[in-house]
């Protein structure tokens, strides 16, 4: 009997050590991929409208501007010292790439289109922006009517926009909202783009919290060591707003370019 029950306990615990190493196996091929590959993040606002939808799913390549201690996952990097502001691989991201970054105030990921680079003039006059000093050219597509994110996904106020493409100084066209030329953020700057930063915007341009806000209210200029990645592709949404007349509502897409 005694040897019994010990041949049952040495086969359990070797059921059990066996289960521990593939969870651990599992556990560092996710690690590595969510490191130096891609990672999935959530869209949780309406700062990216139209390109990016409230719950879209974005897949972000981890290697498109090297690797810094925010590559980590699960928010490691704010845990290390700021001293560890290397990067290895380091590429500048191209203006008009919508770039994940960390918000080391807010200690959250954010997703915003590069729009200054370093050495970059940027300004923005009566809803229009300037890049070095020359307007950037927008062609205006239609007027759509939306309604704005509530407590829910799409059942907050109804607010109407313009919809603009707007062609940035190397050729890179991106659609953007425009509720009006007169808000709050329609006049900003100039910003002169530190060596080691990019200046970012939202695509839904008044109401995004994006560069043209300094730290503490925004997030102002961003480090290149806090950029997590480039967005490339939205994996997949759902059609999560009510169809009314009149209104835009966007639908379920699945695996569609940036």
């Amino acid at each position: 009997m005694k040897s019994i029950v010990e041949r049952m306990a040495k086969n359990a615990a070797g059921e059990v050590s066996e289960t521990i190493r593939f969870i651990g196996g599992v556990v560092g091929v996710w690690f590595v991929i969510v490191t130096f590959l891609f990672a999935p993040f959530h869209i949780p606002s309406e700062s990216m409208q139209p390109s990016l939808e409230v719950g879209d799913r974005v897949l972000v390549s981890k290697w498109a501007y090297g690797y810094s201690r925010h590559s980590l996952p699960l928010g490691i990097g704010y845990w290390l010292p700021d001293s560890w502001d290397a990067r290895i691989l380091a590429r500048t991201p191209d203006r008009g790439d919508v770039v994940v970054f960390r918000n080391p105030e807010q200690r959250r990921n954010l997703i915003k289109r590069v729009i200054g680079l370093p050495g970059d003039t940027i300004m923005v006059r009566e809803g229009r922006l300037y890049i070095n000093g020359d307007i950037v050219e927008r062609e205006e597509v239609e007027t759509r009517e939306y309604r704005t994110q509530g407590q829910g996904m799409h059942d907050g106020p109804m607010v109407e926009v313009a919809f603009y493409n707007e062609i940035l100084p190397n050729g890179v066209s991106h659609p953007i909202y425009e509720i009006g030329d007169g808000l709050d953020l329609d006049n900003a700057g100039p910003f002169q783009v530190p060596e080691g930063h990019v200046f970012v915007m939202g695509d839904n341009r008044d109401r995004s919290t994006d560069s043209r806000i300094p730290p503490y209210r925004g997030p102002g200029y961003i480090r290149l060591d806090e950029v997590v990645g480039r967005a490339e592709t939205v994996m997949f949404t759902f059609h999560r707003c009510r169809d009314s007349d009149g209104l835009y509502c966007p639908t379920g897409r699945v695996w569609r370019g940036l």
